[in-house]
């Protein structure tokens, strides 16, 4: 079975998507459909932007949407997916792909969610810091003991886990952490403590944009970052949506819960190799590649 998987922040690089709005007349029609939903023209900043142009959170988040939900529409009949899954942003991504959200309302989504999370991060600063060579129990462990707000966010690969939370707690766990054996424990150069507690106002926030949406049923079930299992069920999925932005990114169980399910191809979809990388990871028997456009 062949699985389709979108990327999150981070995978965005300067000249993102241009092949595509050159190359494909559909693909034009829809970047420049983009333009207009998001009332800025996101293709300038894609196309020419710097790294630092395309690190606003207001633009990262559709410009990973926008490259990966293109792409897929690009693969035509080659985007055939049994089962597909996003990292954190990607889920929308996802969503789009195997049809339970409409292209513009995955779009709407994407940037109300970006503009939540980042009022969230000016109202209260935070940060996240990867933590490598440890075991998931002794991070969450050393985590619960201390003061403040710190907690697992993103379960990437094994040894692999990145925490989330208030500026002092994160700094502190980091040293904890390093105590305990962590390989490395590096604060993230990112605006705020995603996928924590202190996202809960943009929780709020996109609650409400998500309830006033139209959620289609699927083709193929989705594997959503909160649960891990497959889920077809359109108000089940809404409920992981919302829960996603507080709870951590369970991407080591998702994968391993398709992998167990029947998944025997892992294809991503969008910018950058990152999420290939991390099944390998997980399981080296796996096949992983990217999405490639039939000539």
């Amino acid at each position: 079975m062949k699985a389709f998987i979108f990327p999150g922040q981070g995978a965005q690089f300067s000249g993102m998507g241009k092949d595509l709005y050159e190359g494909f007349p559909m693909a034009q029609e829809l970047f420049e459909q983009a333009n207009d939903i998001l009332g800025f023209s996101i293709t300038d900043i894609m196309f020419e932007g710097t790294a630092e142009d395309l690190r606003q959170t207001r633009v990262t988040q559709p410009a990973i949407f926008l490259h990966s939900v293109i792409l897929s529409k690009v693969l035509g009949k080659s985007f055939a997916p049994d089962m597909v899954a996003g990292h954190s942003l990607g889920e929308f991504s996802a969503l789009v792909s195997n049809g339970t959200l409409s292209f513009e309302d995955g779009l709407k989504l994407v940037s109300r969610r970006a503009e939540a999370m980042q009022k969230a991060c000016e109202a209260k600063p935070g940060t996240m810091a990867a933590v490598l060579g440890l075991e998931d129990a002794i991070v969450e462990s050393i985590c619960a003991d201390i003061p403040g707000v710190v907690v697992p966010a993103n379960y990437n690969c094994p040894g692999q886990l990145v925490i989330s939370g208030e500026v002092d707690a994160v700094n502190l766990a980091c040293e904890k952490l390093k105590e305990a054996g962590a390989r490395r424990a590096l604060v993230l150069p990112v605006g705020g403590a995603f996928h924590s507690p202190l996202m809960q106002p943009a929780r709020e926030e996109l609650a409400m944009a998500i309830e006033k949406t139209t959620f289609s049923k699927p083709i193929c079930p989705v594997y959503q970052n909160v649960t891990t299992t497959a889920v077809t069920d359109t108000e089940e999925i809404k409920k992981n949506l919302i829960a996603q932005l507080t709870a951590p990114v369970k991407w080591t169980q998702s994968v391993r819960q398709m992998i167990t399910d029947g998944a025997g191809e892992f294809i991503e979809v969008g910018p950058g190799k990152v999420l290939q990388g991390l099944v390998r990871k997980i399981d080296a028997e796996i096949e992983a590649k990217s999405a490639e456009i039939a000539d």
